[in-house]
């Protein structure tokens, strides 16, 4: 394999856009110099070269040009006020907690990310493919940092850029940076080519065509709200392979469908909003088959985030494991006085596979180890204190108050609503993107011992399980 050179920045605690967007998989470090002269006062320079693949950038390369419009000399920039997760403590001593170099590098390079922005078409991203800078002072906690980035050259798909960090009128960071644009499809398709592991992901490509047919899901759309009613009613809703792939085709097709449906509603068919995922088909799936689902489930929940529609979640009764998921993935949760929500999978004898940090950002990190840790599900009223829900209303008039929500969402700018759910998302960062694999690897090694095939008998022979720490 031929190989090339690059100039690149390592980002070691809290990893970078630029690391994080482009397909680097090996990498050695060239430098890393200090010199502390006072506790906010230092030079860093940083100029890490990396080796990949000479024809990944021109494999992820546009056919086409960006708009038109960019020039040298553009200028574009980002303020933050520095925050606990973007400092780093000095030889242990908290008065000497500074904004740390990964960060400003961040900072840096979203600035120049932003300039980008307005001259990408739908589908396309720009991603750093070169950084060299120097960290020439520090900022405090609290402090108001501003990163710019000034287009310097353009070559095609390439842009080079000069960039600078600064707190107030005291200069921090400097360097040179540049970005490639990069259709995003192609950009997966290369990660999937690279990685040993199975492809995961499930296919979001838009599906413009007729809305498919569905044996476990029913889809009602009038006036450009449609009503997704989940239907295993027989088995509580749970979700099994079948409903998987019936849930992944309808988000592809709702992507495609933009002006069509503006807003989605969800809910259960029957007494039951989802009992989670079908165990029963789990005993006969292989762990491999298993790992796969895990991650195709995952990857089809945080897909409801990505979607242009409001999804409003009707809970008209158990929303438990699965089901929960579903219901704190949608974007407004609306539920009866006989939901109740709950994440059992500890009972069965694995932690979930999926869903741990989208619950935490929602209930907090000690209401989310009480879901997780005890198994027990919470009522409605509950939900409602817990901000799990925002409204809780009787079984009888559920669906009707979804559509009055449905309804009022329909008299807003339609694009100034897709992109104000898009922007709320996006604030989230990549923590809830990503975790997910942690959570189906410690799943499936869960899954293997004994304690997990206890689980699954008691559950088949409907009695308590008896664990032996096994």
């Amino acid at each position: 394999m031929r190989t090339r050179d690059v100039t690149k920045t390592i980002h070691f605690s809290n990893p970078c856009e630029t690391l994080h967007d482009s397909l680097f998989y090996c990498f050695d470090t060239a430098c890393s110099v200090y010199d502390l002269v006072n506790p906010c006062r230092w030079m860093r320079h940083y100029n890490i070269r990396t080796r990949w693949n000479a024809g990944l950038e021109r494999r992820c390369s546009l056919k086409i040009p960006m708009k038109p419009g960019l020039q040298v000399g553009a200028v574009g920039s980002l303020t933050w006020i520095v925050d606990a997760s973007m400092v780093i403590t000095l030889g242990g001593d908290s008065r000497a907690t500074v904004f740390s170099t990964p960060n400003m590098i961040l900072l840096m390079e979203r600035a120049a990310r932003e300039v980008l922005r307005e001259f990408l078409e739908p589908g396309e991203e720009s991603v750093g493919i070169d950084v060299n800078v120097q960290h020439l002072g520090g900022a405090p906690l609290g402090a108001t940092v501003r990163g710019i980035a000034k287009v310097t050259a353009i070559d095609n798909r390439r842009v080079s850029f000069d960039v600078e960090a600064w707190v107030g009128g005291r200069q921090i960071g400097s360097g040179k940076h540049s970005r490639a644009m990069v259709l995003v499809s192609r950009l997966v398709e290369n990660l999937a080519k690279l990685s040993k592991t199975e492809e995961y992901a499930m296919n979001l490509h838009a599906n413009t065509g007729a809305l498919p047919r569905f044996q476990t899901l029913i889809v009602e759309i009038h006036d450009r709200i449609a009503t997704v009613t989940l239907n295993r009613p027989k088995s509580l809703n749970a979700v099994n392979v079948e409903m998987t792939g019936a849930l992944e085709q309808l988000i592809a097709w709702l992507h495609g469908h933009p002006e069509d449906v503006r807003i989605v509603l969800l809910t259960g068919s029957g007494e039951s909003f989802c009992a989670g995922d079908d165990v029963k088909e789990l005993r006969n799936l292989s762990l491999s088959v298993a790992r796969a689902l895990s991650h195709r489930q995952a990857e089809m929940y945080l897909a409801f985030e990505r979607l242009p529609q409001p999804i409003i979640a009707l809970v008209n009764g158990d929303a438990l494991g699965a089901g929960c998921v579903a219901a704190y993935s949608s974007d407004l949760r609306i539920a009866s006085h006989a939901a109740r929500f709950g994440m059992p999978e500890i009972t069965l004898g694995w932690p979930p596979g999926y869903g741990i940090a989208q619950l935490t950002a929602l209930v907090g990190k000690s209401r989310a180890l009480e879901l997780c840790l005890m198994g027990e599900p919470i009522t409605s009223s509950q939900a409602l204190d817990w901000g799990l829900v925002s409204e809780v209303v009787s079984g009888a008039s559920l669906r009707k108050r979804g559509m009055q929500i449905a309804e009022r969402m329909l008299q807003m700018p339609a694009a100034a609503l897709r992109e104000t759910k898009r922007l709320v998302h996006l604030d989230e960062g990549n923590q809830p993107m990503v975790s997910h694999r942690a959570d189906t690897d410690a799943y499936i090694r869960c899954l293997e011992l004994p304690d997990a095939q206890e689980g699954l008998a008691a559950f088949a022979e409907k009695r308590k399980p008896k664990f032996d720490g096994r």
